[in-house]
């Protein structure tokens, strides 16, 4: 769900393979956009009130790749109630999300490096390719289901702690 500013030649050329790519016949009959991409646990994230009280532990997919922050949360339909993505990047900078082939309205946390909230933007447009961005540098931005912000009382003081964690999926 994120995008990057592309240049006009590198443009033409993304613009070519997907022109390519989108005329070819899918193998299984189906594409991303048609099944829904299950949740894979990856790590815990937990938020807190400034005074450091728990608000809420959630269950966490990450995105760390170039390939995994493109992608995002693009073509779900569903997140668990206590679900989210965390995209982590190495350093604090400017954010910009858009909600291009996302079915799912949204609440976005950005973070800076020490888990403290920059700036939250609830309940975004699906599908929009309006511009969503931190208000100042961020480290890290928290995907979360529309609503979850206003419900648990999430606001601009808090801050969260996660961890990598290895989930039995048996």
């Amino acid at each position: 769900m994120r995008f990057h500013h592309i240049t006009a030649s590198a443009g033409l050329s993304l613009v070519l393979l997907l022109f390519v790519a989108g005329c070819s016949k899918p193998e299984s009959g189906t594409t991303s956009a048609q099944q829904d991409i299950p949740f894979t646990p990856e790590g815990v994230l937990d938020i807190y009130r400034a005074d450091s009280a728990l608000i809420q532990r959630f269950v966490i997919e990450l995105a760390e790749t170039d390939a995994e922050q493109a992608q995002g949360l693009m073509y779900r339909r569903s997140l668990p109630e206590r679900g989210g993505m965390l995209f982590v990047d190495e350093t604090e900078t400017m954010q910009s999300f858009w909600m291009r082939n996302t079915p799912l309205p949204l609440d976005i946390l950005f973070a800076r490096e020490d888990g403290r909230i920059v700036n939250i933007v609830e309940r975004t447009t699906p599908y929009s390719d309006e511009n969503i961005n931190s208000t100042a540098p961020a480290q890290y931005v928290l995907e979360l289901r529309a609503g979850t912000v206003s419900r648990l009382g999430i606001d601009s003081t808090a801050y969260f702690t996660w961890q990598r964690r290895t989930f039995n999926t048996e």
